[in-house]
C-alpha cells in the first residue's frame, strides 16, 4: 500500500507536470514581441509559435490517454515529462524559427502524454474516493493558478532574462517532477489489449492541421490563395473520413455515442467557444499592449492581472453555484459576463487609458473562471460513469482545439502589421463576444437544470 507521504509527493509531481503544461499555453504570449525582434519573424510566425504547441497537444490528447492505459500511466508520464523538458531546452536554445517551432511541437507531444496520465496516477495513488476527489481538486487548482500566472511569470522572466528564460525555467521543474514520480508513484496497471486508433489519430491530425494552416496563413496569403483553400479542403476530407472511421471502428479514440447526451455535446461546444475567445484574444491583446501601447513584457504581463487574478475565487464560486443550482446557471452567467467584457473592449485603441481597459478585462476573466468548473461538472454529470475518463479527455481536446482556432482566426486579422493591428483587434473582440453569446445560449438550452452535487 502506498504511504501517505508518497501519495502526497505523487500529487505534487502530477500537479507540477500539469502546471508546466498549462503554463506553456499562456506564458509565451508576453514574449512574442521579444521573439519577433530576436528572430525577425512576422505575426504569422508568431501564430505558429503558439499554435504548434497547442495543435499537437489537442490532436494527441485522446491517444495519449490510451497509451497510458496500454503501457502504464507512470511510464508514459515520465516519458512525456522528459520529452517536454528536453523540448523546452531546445526551444530556449533555438536560434531560428524552424528550430523553435519544432521544439514547440515536441513540447505539445510531451504535454499530451503528461495530462491524462497525471490524472491516472492520482487515481492509483488515492484509492479512497473522498481523498481522490480532494487530490483532483488540488491538481485542477494548481493548473488554474498556472494559467492565471502565465502572463505575469512570462513578463517577469522576459524582462529579467530574455525570452529563452520562459523555456529554460521548465528544466529544473520538469526534472523534479520526473524524480518524484520515479521515486514515489505506484506502479501503474497495464492493459496490453487496449487498442490504438491509429487511423483515427492520423485523420484527426490532418483535419485539425489543415484547419490551423489555413487560418494562420490566410493573414499573409489571403483567403483565396490555393494553399489556404487546400488546407480547408484537407480539413473537410480528413474530418469526414475521421467521422466515418470513428463510427465504424471497434475501439475508436472518439466514441461518437458520447455526443448523444445533450449535456456532453453542449459542454464540448461551450468549451471550444470559450477557449476560442480566451486564447485568441490573449494572443492579440499581448501584441496590442506591447506594439500599440508600448508596454514592456513585464508591464504587458501585469496588464493581464484583472483577467487572471480572481480565477481561484471565481472557480470556488462557480463550484458552489453548480452544487446548489446545477451547472447551467454559472455557465450562462459566466459566458454572458465574459462576452460583455470583450464587447466593452471593442472600442479601445492605442490612446485608451488602462483604467478604461481594466474593468472589461476583469469581467472577461471572472466570466471565464465561472464557466470552466461548471463546464467540467456538467460534462461529468452528463457522461456515463464508465466513460468519465474519455469524456473528460474529449472536453479537454475540444477546449485546446478552440484555442488553436482562436489564435489562428484572430491572428490572421492582425497579420498585416501595425496598420492592421487595431482594426483587426476590434473585429476579434466582437467575434469573441459573439462566440461567448452563442455559448451562453447553448448552455441555457443544452445543460440540465438539476444540481450536480
Amino acid at each position: 500500500m502506498l504511504s501517505t507521504t508518497s501519495a502526497k509527493l505523487t500529487l505534487l509531481a502530477a500537479s507540477l507536470g500539469f502546471a508546466l503544461v498549462i503554463l506553456d499555453v499562456t506564458v509565451v504570449n508576453v514574449a512574442l514581441e521579444s521573439i519577433q525582434a530576436a528572430l525577425g519573424t512576422s505575426v504569422t510566425g508568431l501564430q505558429w509559435i503558439v499554435n504548434a504547441y497547442t495543435l499537437v497537444f489537442a490532436s494527441l490528447l485522446l491517444t495519449a490517454g490510451a497509451l497510458g492505459d496500454r503501457y502504464g500511466a507512470k511510464h508514459i508520464f515520465v516519458t512525456g515529462c522528459a520529452l517536454f523538458t528536453a523540448a523546452s531546452v531546445a526551444c530556449g536554445m533555438a536560434g531560428g524559427m524552424g528550430t523553435l517551432i519544432a521544439g514547440r511541437m515536441a513540447q505539445g507531444l510531451g504535454a499530451a502524454l503528461c495530462v491524462p496520465t497525471s490524472l491516472a496516477l492520482l487515481t492509483a495513488s488515492f484509492p479512497d474516493a473522498a481523498a481522490r476527489a480532494r487530490a483532483v481538486s488540488v491538481w485542477a487548482g494548481v493548473g488554474g493558478l498556472a494559467l492565471a500566472a502565465g502572463p505575469v511569470v512570462g513578463g517577469v522572466i522576459v524582462d529579467r532574462c530574455g525570452w529563452p528564460g520562459i523555456f529554460l525555467l521548465n528544466l529544473p521543474l520538469g526534472l523534479a517532477a520526473i524524480w518524484l514520480i520515479l521515486r514515489h508513484a505506484p506502479a501503474s496497471a497495464k492493459t496490453p489489449e487496449r487498442g490504438l486508433d491509429l487511423a483515427g489519430q492520423a485523420l484527426a491530425v490532418l483535419a485539425l492541421g489543415g484547419l490551423t494552416f489555413s487560418f494562420v496563413e490566410s493573414g499573409a496569403l489571403g483567403w483565396t490563395h490555393p494553399l489556404v483553400l487546400s488546407g480547408f479542403a484537407c480539413m473537410l476530407v480528413a474530418g469526414a473520413l475521421f467521422l466515418l472511421v470513428e463510427a465504424k471502428g471497434a475501439d475508436p479514440m472518439l466514441p461518437l455515442a458520447l455526443f448523444r447526451a445533450p449535456a456532453v455535446s453542449a459542454t464540448c461546444l461551450v468549451g471550444l467557444l470559450t477557449n476560442f475567445a480566451y486564447y485568441g484574444l490573449m494572443f492579440v491583446l499581448s501584441l496590442f499592449f506591447q506594439s500599440a501601447k508600448g508596454y514592456t513584457p513585464l508591464q504587458a504581463g501585469l496588464a493581464f492581472l484583472p483577467m487572471t487574478a480572481l480565477v481561484s475565487i471565481a472557480n470556488l464560486v462557480s463550484g458552489r453555484l453548480a452544487a446548489r443550482y446545477g451547472p447551467r446557471l454559472p455557465m450562462v452567467a459566466g459566458q454572458a459576463l465574459a462576452a460583455s467584457g470583450y464587447l466593452a473592449l471593442s472600442g479601445i485603441d492605442g490612446g485608451t487609458g488602462y483604467g478604461r481597459i481594466m474593468l472589461p478585462l476583469l469581467a472577461a476573466g471572472v466570466g471565464v473562471a465561472l464557466t470552466v468548473p461548471a463546464m467540467t461538472a456538467a460534462v461529468f454529470a452528463g457522461a456515463q460513469r464508465q466513460r468519465a475518463g474519455i469524456t473528460s479527455g474529449v472536453l479537454n481536446a475540444a477546449r485546446q482545439t478552440g484555442g488553436v482556432i482562436g489564435v489562428g482566426v484572430f491572428g490572421s486579422l492582425v497579420a498585416g502589421g501595425a496598420a492592421q493591428l487595431l482594426a483587426g483587434m476590434q473585429v476579434a473582440l466582437i467575434l469573441a463576444g459573439v462566440a461567448l453569446g452563442i455559448g451562453a445560449v447553448v448552455s441555457f438550452s443544452g445543460i440540465r437544470l438539476r444540481p450536480v452535487a
